[in-house]
């Protein structure tokens, strides 16, 4: 498997991540009750649990591109030190902005976003 798909895999892995925590982190906030009940009324998270399932929303923007990136290079047959990087950047800024924005670093968070978005951008290039 390439490095590329190995980086898709691992992102898949941190969605499931952020997921998990933001279920759990709404459990914690609320109550088992309200976790496993209908969520009839929507309430809304503060604090740490808030910034949380804001990165994971923050994810689910970014993540249908990089995918969709990543496997059109892959049938492409368009592999090489720009697919490689991207993945890999876009994986590990992302991994990074979680608690970059859990703890309210709003700087450092957006530079994390801003370096896995160009990791988008670099397998894009790889592919003109």
């Amino acid at each position: 498997m390439t490095t590329e798909l190995t980086m898709l895999a691992w992102a898949i892995v941190l969605g499931l991540v952020h997921v998990v925590a933001t279920g759990q982190l709404r459990v914690a906030q609320f109550g088992p009750s309200y976790g496993m009940g209908p969520r009839d009324e929507k309430k809304a998270l503060t604090g740490i649990p808030a910034r949380v399932e804001r990165a994971f929303a923050n994810y689910m923007q970014t993540f249908p591109f990089f995918a969709a990136a990543v496997l059109i290079a892959h049938v492409a047959g368009r592999h090489s030190w720009l697919t490689v990087t991207g993945a890999e950047l876009y994986f590990w800024a992302r991994l990074i902005y979680v608690p970059l924005y859990a703890t309210g670093l709003p700087v450092l968070r957006s530079v994390a976003f801003l370096v896995a978005t160009l990791g988008i951008v670099l397998i894009l290039v790889a592919l003109t």
